[in-house]
């Protein structure tokens, strides 16, 4: 049972409930409920919106001196189900997710079939290369390398600062 404190006076707190249990309850149940919504670290094509499923695949954009990398999680997309394409400067990556099962096994016939279509955009700064753009995929990540222009990539200049 819960114990629950009470004062008799009028400026007492909110009852509070001492049950360890209830407390341990309660953070399972939130356990619980992240994985009914997704975590957000685990790479998954599916995210929930609105209490429907999409489909959005998560980016990872590094720069460094010479590129920029963006790297696509798509697990389960087949590598002819992918288009990148750069117009003006926005590079977009665009797919469908088709995944079909069918099982027989003794009494039982099962059925599965989900599909959907994604797309993702991202603005690319003028220092890179169009040119040169790179986009391999490997065991379900899509990782496209954008070099930068010879003349975007130059040597750290150290400005001096005056006094006032």
């Amino acid at each position: 049972m819960a114990s629950t404190e009470l004062s008799k006076s009028s400026n007492a707190p909110v009852p509070r409930t001492h049950d360890l249990f209830e407390a341990m309850r309660d953070d399972m149940n939130r356990v619980f409920e992240r994985f009914e919504s997704g975590w957000s670290r685990w790479p998954s094509l599916f995210t929930r919106g609105n209490g429907d499923m999409a489909i959005v695949p998560q980016l990872d954009v590094r720069e460094d001196d010479k590129t920029i990398t963006v790297e696509a999680e798509l697990p389960g997309v087949a590598e002819k189900d992918i288009s990148v394409t750069l117009n003006n400067g926005t590079l977009r990556i665009k797919g469908e997710k088709k995944h079909e099962r069918e099982e027989k096994k003794g009494s039982y016939y099962l059925a599965e079939r989900s599909f959907g279509s994604f797309e993702r955009s991202l603005r690319l700064p003028d220092t890179i290369d169009e040119g040169k753009l790179d986009a391999r995929f490997e065991q379900g990540v899509l990782k496209i390398t954008a070099p930068k222009r010879p003349e975007a990539i130059k040597a750290e200049k150290k400005i001096e600062i005056k006094k006032a």
